[in-house]
């Protein structure tokens, strides 16, 4: 009995924690800072729900792959002979060890490092030396996992049975980025920082811009200032008329050249996400330093460098930017309770020459000053919370209203888990 009450005592202590959240507030420190939530993190929300990991054109050929690790699963993403994209776990079904270490490559066919153990590229044991007479190689086929490829995006998901409703996303999302084509598109650029911070400090300085004017120069260039938030007042209702119209107009403009613009709010669901396509203020055609195109050659149907920025953010690890001339993609990997992988790529034209179309510098300037002012915001939040003075403060209800649906997400889905066990 004792035993018994010492094993689930962890998980009736992270119910109380999940049930004492104030809507409105922020978390209590422990979602921030304890093993024991991190865990149940990894184990319902990341092992549970649809994670966003690569684009396809990273794997353009059969037998080009890449690697990515969700919590203590290593995953391997490949293109087999027939075209079509599969995942697996990266893991050999003789004695375990990893067939891919490299983040990603090209191979003919599987083969184990360890003891040479050879998959085709459908996963299917073609070869293994020195087993007895009768051992049959179809019982050892690697172990696949749930993938669904969202016009590009890569989605895979751990659990025994997935979210069903990710085919909501898939069928709504699936006209908006159609026209980019992804398919077509090549990285230029990737940069992975490690931030000294819990994911979901991550996510919640993304899903704001509160702290935008006052911390991101580069970026706001390219952003209406009634595009990201603010408290109402009358003397701004000439200005807030105005970014409408232009919004309006915008959207009807874009809409008649096959870009669908409109909002999409699904932040609740399952597999939640949220999408619009924006203005971009000055010249409008991009996120750089003059608003400017990055890339001359532009992306799949799209024919007007001024078609905005498409804006893309996903429960619970990723968000997107989609332009006419580039796209910008990011992926957040919990790591330990307070260290976290962002990974962002840069994507142009498959056809685009470095040096000719495009200048990488130029490409990556704006999101890499972005992402190192939100690196230094998320890791100054970290040693907030660690403090004993750090007690849940109010959130605004005008400029963090998607931190909220973000943390009531997350808040449902870690719930849920912790009932269903």
């Amino acid at each position: 009995m004792q035993e018994s009450a010492i094993r689930f005592q962890p998980v009736q202590k992270l119910r109380e924690l999940v049930a004492r959240r104030q809507p409105g507030y922020s978390l209590e420190a422990p979602f921030y800072n304890s093993q024991e939530v991190f865990d149940a993190d990894i184990k319902y929300i990341f092992q549970r729900h649809w994670i966003y990991v690569a684009v396809s054109s990273e794997i353009p050929e059969p037998g080009d792959y890449v690697t990515v690790e969700i919590g203590k699963e290593p995953i391997l993403i490949l293109r087999d002979d027939d075209m079509q994209i599969k995942a697996f776990h990266n893991v050999c079904r003789h004695r375990g060890s990893r067939l891919c270490a490299d983040e990603k490559g090209s191979v003919g066919n599987l083969v184990c490092p360890y003891h040479q153990w050879t998959y085709n590229l459908a996963g299917k044991l073609i070869f293994a030396d020195h087993m007895p007479e009768g051992f049959d190689l179809s019982h050892h086929s690697l172990k696949p996992v749930h993938l669904k490829n969202l016009q590009g995006l890569l989605f895979v998901c751990l659990a025994d049975e997935p979210p069903a409703d990710i085919d909501v996303m898939l069928e709504q999302m699936g006209p908006y980025i159609a026209p980019h084509q992804i398919e077509n598109t090549k990285v230029a650029a990737q940069i992975d920082i490690i931030e000294a911070g819990n994911w979901k400090l991550t996510m919640e300085n993304n899903r704001e811009c509160y702290h935008c004017t006052g911390n991101h120069p580069e970026l706001t260039i390219s952003l209406y200032a009634y595009s990201y938030g603010f408290a109402p007042k009358a003397e701004l209702a000439a200005g807030l008329a105005n970014y409408e119209n232009i919004v309006k107009d915008s959207h009807a403009r874009w809409e008649a050249c096959g870009l669908p613009s409109a909002e999409i709010e699904k932040l609740s669901d399952v597999s939640g996400f949220r999408t619009m396509r924006m203005p971009l203020d000055r010249k409008g055609q991009s996120q750089t330093m003059d608003t400017g195109s990055a890339c001359k050659k532009l992306l799949g149907d799209i024919k007007d460098a001024d078609s905005g920025g498409l804006s893309f953010w996903t429960q619970p690890n990723s968000w997107h930017h989609f332009m006419a001339d580039h796209i910008v993609t990011f992926t957040v990997l919990p790591l330990t309770p307070d260290t976290t992988l962002v990974r962002t790529k840069w994507l142009v034209h498959k056809d685009a020459v470095e040096g000719v179309d495009y200048d990488v510098a130029n490409l990556t300037r704006v999101w890499n000053a972005t992402n190192g002012q939100d690196r230094h915001l998320v890791e100054e939040s970290q040693v907030g919370v660690n403090s004993t003075a750090y007690r849940p403060g109010p959130y605004s209800p005008y400029t963090e209203e998607l931190v909220e649906k973000f943390t009531n997400w997350y808040i449902g889905r870690l719930g849920a888990g912790l009932e269903q066990g």
